[in-house]
C-alpha cells in the first residue's frame, strides 16, 4: 500500500510503499504542506498504476537511490564485490560522530536537563572515541562485541578493574538507540539487534532496624537531626528532600507534595510523573519540619540548605557527615539511600497497607513494593498511615537504651566503684550526646551574614571539625530550634 508519509527529523515529505515485497521509503526535498502532499500524491498513482500495469521500473521514477540497483535486471546479490558493498554503505551514511551528535540534538528537547549530561559525558568519553570515525552503516556485530569486552577491562571506580554490568549496560544500550535510528533512516539491518545485556546481580536491599534508627537520631549532629529525621521517616529520594523548597510543605494539611527535585546542581521534574505526589506527615517528621522552619524559613527557599541558602550537596554531606556518623556508631556501610529503604521497611513492618506505601514512596503500582521488599510484608492490615504512627509514638516516646563503652567515671556511677573501665553500659537514649556541630569553614564573611550568631566566644571554645573540607553545612542555631519538638522526639533527643 502506497502512502504519504513525513519524516519527523527533517519535515520533509517520504514516500513510502512496497515494491517486490520490499518495503520501500524514498524522501523528496518538499516540506510539508497540503499542496505539495497533493503533489506527491500524484506521483504516487502514476507509481501504483505503472504497477498494475507491470510497467514499473524503480530506476525510472527513482534514478538517484540507493534501492534502484535492488530492482536493475539481472542484480543479483551475491554478484556484488565486497568492497563495492562496503563503499555504497559508507556513501549513503555518515561518520558515527556526526549521526550521534545530530541525534542528540534532534531529541534533547525530550529529556531532562541531567540525562543530556549524563548521556553526552557516555557519548564523549566511551562512543565517540571508539567508532567516532567510523560510518555508521559500517559498524558490525563484531565491533561492538569487541568493544563490550574491552570496557570489562577498563580501570573502574577505585581499584576495581571494568565496568560493572550494569554500566556496560548502559554504554551499549545508548548505542543501540543509536545504531537503530541510523538503520531506520539509512535502511539498513542494526548490528544491535540480537545483542543481548548482560546479566546482573540481584542485590538486596539493606535498611536500618529502628533501634538503629534511634541510635543515629539520638548522636547525629544537632544541625542535621530534621534532615535526618524527614528522611527516614517520609521515604522521599535524595534529590527530592534536597529539592524540596518551603512551598511545598503544607503545614495545615500536614503533608509534602513532592513535585522537583535537585540533580547535579539543577532543580528538575521529579523522576518520572509517577514520582509526583503528596506525602503525609507522621507527628515526627511535622515537628520536625517546624523546627527546621524556624532555622532556615526566612534564609532560603530549600528547606535544607547549607549557609549559604543553597541546597546541600550529596557528595559533601555523605563524606562529611553520614560516613563518619555509621563509623562513629559502629553500623555497616551503606549508601545514604538505605533510609528511603528503612522507610519502606517500617511501614511494612508496622502493617500498613501496601498499596498505601506504593504512593507515599512514588510507585506507581505495588509490583515494585513486592519485589523489593517481599521480606517486609507481614500482612495487609492498615490503609491509612495510622500504624505507622502507633510505632513511632510508642518507641519514640519511650525511648531507647543506647550502648556506650563506659569510663570509669561512668561504670563507677552505674555499677559502683568496682565498675570495669572500658566496660559497655546502656543508658537512655536522651542522655547520648550528640556529635558535636563543626564550625563553618570555607565562607569569607560567614559570621557577618549571620548576625544572631554569637561572636564573642574565643576560637577555644568552638567545637573543632573532625570532618575536614571547607563546603558550607546548614546554619547553626539549631539548638534553640529544636526545643520546639522536643515534645513528640523526647525518644531521639
Amino acid at each position: 500500500m502506497a502512502k504519504v508519509t513525513v519524516r519527523k527529523e527533517t519535515g520533509k515529505l517520504v514516500i513510502d510503499f512496497t515494491y517486490r515485497g520490499v518495503r520501500c521509503r524514498e524522501q523528496t526535498a518538499l516540506p510539508d504542506s497540503q499542496q505539495n502532499q497533493k503533489r506527491v500524491q500524484a506521483v504516487i498513482e502514476k507509481i501504483k498504476k505503472a504497477q498494475q500495469d507491470g510497467t514499473f521500473r524503480y530506476r525510472d521514477f527513482f534514478p538517484e537511490s540507493a534501492l534502484a540497483v535492488r530492482f536493475d535486471p539481472g542484480f543479483s546479490p551475491a554478484a556484488l564485490v565486497p568492497s563495492e558493498t562496503e563503499s555504497t554503505v559508507e556513501n549513503r551514511t555518515p561518520l558515527f560522530r556526526d549521526f550521534a551528535n545530530q541525534w542528540v540534538d534532534e531529541h534533547s528537547i525530550e529529556w531532562r536537563r541531567s540525562h543530556i549530561r549524563s548521556l553526552l559525558s557516555t557519548l564523549n568519553s566511551r562512543l565517540i572515541p571508539h567508532f567516532g570515525g567510523k560510518a555508521v552503516g559500517q559498524i558490525t556485530k563484531s565491533d561492538i562485541l569487541a568493544f563490550r569486552a574491552t570496557l570489562a577491562k577498563v580501570k573502574g571506580r577505585g581499584e576495581k578493574e571494568g565496568l560493572s554490568p550494569k554500566r556496560i549496560n548502559e554504554i551499549i544500550g545508548l548505542l543501540n538507540q543509536i545504531l537503530a535510528e541510523a538503520a531506520d533512516r539509512f535502511e539498513f539491518t542494526s548490528p544491535t539487534t540480537n545483542i543481548k545485556r548482560l546479566r546482573l546481580r540481584k542485590t538486596d536491599v539493606d535498611p536500618f532496624s529502628l533501634t538503629d534508627v534511634q541510635r543515629i537520631l539520638a548522636t547525629v549532629r544537632a544541625d542535621y537531626k530534621q534532615y535526618f529525621v524527614t528522611r527516614f521517616f517520609t521515604g522521599m529520594r535524595t534529590g527530592e528532600v534536597h529539592g524540596l523548597k518551603w512551598k511545598y510543605v503544607d503545614f495545615d494539611l500536614r503533608i509534602i507534595r513532592v513535585r522537583e527535585t535537585f540533580v547535579l546542581g539543577e532543580d528538575e521534574y521529579t523522576k518520572t510523573d509517577g514520582s509526583q505526589r503528596d506525602i503525609q506527615m507522621s507527628q515526627p517528621v511535622f515537628d520536625a519540619l517546624q523546627a527546621q522552619y524556624e532555622a532556615t524559613g526566612k534564609l532560603s527557599e530549600y528547606v535544607f540548605c547549607n549557609l549559604l541558602g543553597t541546597p546541600l550537596d550529596n557528595k559533601n554531606f555523605s563524606d562529611r557527615v553520614w560516613y563518619p556518623l555509621l563509623r562513629h556508631l559502629g553500623l555497616e556501610k551503606r549508601r545514604p539511600y538505605q533510609m528511603r529503604h528503612t522507610a519502606a521497611t517500617l511501614w511494612l513492618a508496622s502493617g500498613e497497607a501496601p498499596e498505601w506505601i506504593a504512593r507515599q514512596l512514588g510507585h506507581t503500582s505495588t509490583e515494585m513494593l513486592f519485589r523489593v521488599y517481599s521480606r517486609y510484608v507481614p500482612n495487609l492490615t492498615r490503609q491509612d498511615g495510622s500504624a505507622m504512627e502507633r510505632l513511632l509514638a510508642s518507641r519514640l516516646s519511650t525511648g531507647a537504651l543506647i550502648a556506650i563503652k563506659g569510663s570509669s567515671e561512668i561504670n563507677s556511677e552505674a555499677h559502683g566503684p568496682g565498675g570495669r573501665a572500658g566496660g559497655v553500659v546502656y543508658i537512655p537514649a536522651a542522655e547520648v550526646q550528640p556529635q558535636p556541630v563543626p564550625k563553618p569553614r570555607g565562607i569569607h564573611g560567614a559570621r557577618r551574614s549571620h548576625p544572631n550568631r554569637s561572636s564573642h566566644h574565643s576560637p577555644d571554645q568552638v567545637q573543632k571539625d573532625d570532618y575536614g573540607g571547607s563546603e558550607p553545612q546548614p546554619p547553626p542555631g539549631w539548638h534553640g530550634a529544636m526545643v520546639h519538638c522536643a515534645s513528640s522526639l523526647a525518644g531521639l533527643t
